[in-house]
């Protein structure tokens, strides 16, 4: 399968790249041993959500355009599928061996995994445990005209065995037991565990009295999990509920079409049986030596004493919070712009700017939109309290976060009983941008503080994601700001504002112009620079465009850490852009865009430069005036393109290569020293 054609790399292979270095974080040996287990962890789980949305989506498109083509490498989407399934055979491949030599490194620090041979000490201590405490939790049942094939949930385990009785064979299927714990874990001095996985397969037969067992499996099925929330068709109704319907949408994932089968142990029998009845093909269907659910790995730690655990960890992270010798967040923001680098710094430097807005009675009102939040969300509590202490609170809160939206109705209905005003959107846009705008009426004089970022309103990611921050109380801004929230409350997303770029009208081209700005500098033979971060770069118009920077002279140096559809490196194309993706603890997660050899402008925004962010959702990119702030973000990047210890670099051949510090020359890990 072709998957690069001229300077344009295919999105789905792009992703697959990015996977497959995570996967090799696990692989690692400089990376503590129980972080490799989360790595591996993380790689499995996104390859669940790519199978789950973006192979759902070409699946869906398949079925009903299977002559359209993608508009870089020029694929259909059954071309697309086919090229996947392959690549996904030799990266599962790949994981086989990396799970395999970090179950030996996971035994050599003390935490031993058993699987397959069993002493008789041991058998016997499972057979006990299985009989008290899985056993009456299981579910089994065998496959006739009484009892038709059962319907695999999604992404959960299953154990299925060929069976005999009275000379006739039949299919026994059962699910693994949602409220058993995933490990057991043998008595003795560190005896090692066993995952549930490995118990059914060893013992889930004696749930089949009666029946002689010939073979058995574990199975795994994935289903599609895309679905469009197009309310197009609904906008003629006044008291349409749009809520309503996406909580119908939600509850239909379980039923979708299977996309994927995963087995561990199968027979051609079994699996032939199980593609015939889910309606898939054999290259949709994965072997593994690894188990099926992963995400035991990320709780290992828990076997070992606290402190032989902690040795196999990273070094504990403490970000930086705000003193009370500081002050007001409040009167310090009136001062001086505040800019805030998550994990560096701490996410309840906000949180205690919403609580003191809360309470102050000068604030007038306060404006926030929300795509993701944590479970237990101190952004809420404080919004809550804005309202019940007569603040006029306006949530834009989006319903069409994929995964997390009934988080998000649950909030939605929590703040409208607190009296917050809830919105979720406009049109059939996504409201993706971060922003918070607090209007403040001092002795009749209107005063603004707007926090803008590049990450969710989430204290959880905020220690895991790199994000960046301005609160500022720039008036600029902050009206552009409040004009930003009034054209949301009436669907107006074609408005022109001073400083802030906002897609899906300004974004794109309002960076256009900076481009081409650089390009015409390299023609008069002056120094001309753009320097940009991202998780993914799939916009053709975006993508030309740099590629005409570079034709022109123009420096383009770009992190990006997911999916990159640009292949740099061609002669008399992309000969002057650099392209390097960092993974390493923290996901990256900051979009950054500066244009000139020095940092002339500085953007940090909420998109990405994908389709579905600069045409398809509402974002904002806003300009840093700090020059402190700006100077500080401008060094973050060039650290991050100085890295070479976490980066991997992105070459002509359509590979990533480790960037590796030359002989004598300082490691720079820009994670742990981001200036």
């Amino acid at each position: 399968m072709q998957f690069i054609k001229d300077e344009y790399i295919n999105r789905e292979y792009s992703w697959l790249l990015f996977n497959k270095r995570v996967l090799m974080q696990a692989a690692d040996e400089n990376v503590p041993v129980l972080e490799r287990c989360k790595f591996f962890s993380i790689f499995c789980s996104n390859l669940d959500e790519f199978y789950m949305v973006r192979v759902g989506s070409l699946v869906n498109q398949n079925s009903v355009s299977p002559k359209t083509r993608e508009n870089k490498t020029k694929l259909t989407a059954s071309e697309q599928l086919s090229g996947i399934f392959a690549e996904t055979k030799k990266l599962c491949a790949f994981a086989d061996k990396v799970f395999d030599t970090l179950r030996r490194d996971c035994k050599a620090s003390g935490i031993k995994q058993i699987r397959g041979k069993l002493t008789d000490g041991q058998k016997d201590e499972l057979k006990k445990y299985f009989q008290a405490s899985v056993l009456p939790f299981l579910s089994p049942m065998v496959l006739d005209a009484k009892h038709p094939l059962m319907r695999f949930e999604n992404a959960h385990v299953y154990l299925i065995l060929r069976l005999e009785r009275g000379g006739r064979e039949m299919i026994g299927v059962m699910p693994a037991p949602a409220k058993v714990k995933p490990v057991y874990v043998f008595s003795g001095k560190k005896t090692g565990f066993i995952t549930l996985e490995d118990i059914l397969r060893e013992m889930g037969h004696l749930a089949f009295a009666g029946y002689k067992c010939l073979s058995r499996a574990l199975v795994r099925v994935t289903r599609n999990a895309d679905f469009e929330t197009d309310e197009a068709d609904c906008d003629s109704e006044y008291d349409y509920d749009f809520a309503k319907y996406l909580k119908e949408k939600i509850e239909m994932r379980s039923s979708f079409d299977a996309v994927r089968l995963e087995t561990a142990g199968a027979e051609e029998y079994e699996t032939e049986f199980l593609l015939k009845n889910l309606g898939i093909k054999g290259k949709q269907c994965f072997t593994h030596a690894y188990p099926l659910d992963c995400k035991y790995l990320g709780k290992l730690g828990d076997f070992l004493p606290e402190e032989e655990a902690a040795a196999l960890k990273y070094t504990p992270f403490r970000p930086k919070g705000y003193r009370e010798s500081d002050g007001s967040v409040l009167a310090r923001v009136l001062r001086k712009d505040l800019f805030l680098s998550y994990p560096y710094d701490s996410f309840g430097t906000l949180v205690r700017l919403l609580e003191e807005c809360a309470e102050n009675r000068d604030v007038a009102s306060i404006k926030i939109t929300i795509y993701r939040l944590d479970n237990r969300s101190r952004i809420v509590d404080a919004l809550k309290r804005a309202s019940e202490n007569g603040i006029d609170v306006t949530v834009v809160i989006e319903l069409c976060a994929r995964f997390d939206e009934e988080n998000n109705l649950y909030y939605a209905h929590v703040l409208k009983e607190a009296g917050c005003t809830i919105f979720y959107g406009v049109g059939n846009y996504k409201v993706h941008s971060k922003i918070v705008s607090i209007v403040l009426n001092r002795g009749g004089e209107v005063k603004y503080i707007t926090h803008l970022g590049t990450g969710n309103y989430n204290e959880v990611t905020s220690r895991l994601y790199t994000d960046l921050n301005v609160i500022t109380a720039d008036d600029r801004i902050g009206r552009d700001g409040a004009a930003f929230f009034r054209n949301l409350a009436i669907g107006n997303i074609e408005q022109d504002y001073e400083k802030l770029l906002i897609a899906p009208h300004s974004l794109k081209s309002g960076l256009e112009k900076y481009i081409d700005r650089e390009i015409e500098k390299a023609k008069r033979g002056e120094k001309a620079a753009i320097y940009a971060k991202m998780n993914s770069l799939t916009d053709l118009e975006m993508i030309d465009r740099f590629v005409k920077a570079s034709q022109a002279g123009v420096c383009v140096q770009l992190v990006v850490r997911g999916i990159c559809c640009l292949l740099p490196g061609l002669a008399d194309k992309t000969e002057n852009i650099r392209v390097i993706s960092i993974v390493g603890r923290f996901l990256e997660h900051s979009r950054i865009y500066c244009f000139g050899a020095d940092g002339q402008d500085v953007f940090i925004s909420s998109a990405d430069l994908m389709t579905r962010n600069t045409d398809k959702r509402v974002e904002i990119a806003t300009p840093v005036l700090d020059p402190d702030i700006k100077a500080e973000i401008f060094g973050k990047l060039k650290t991050m393109l100085a890295d070479n210890v976490k980066a991997c670099e992105l070459r002509c051949d359509g590979e990533y290569y480790p960037v590796q510090a030359a002989e004598g020359e300082k490691r720079i890990n820009s994670q742990e020293d981001p200036l």
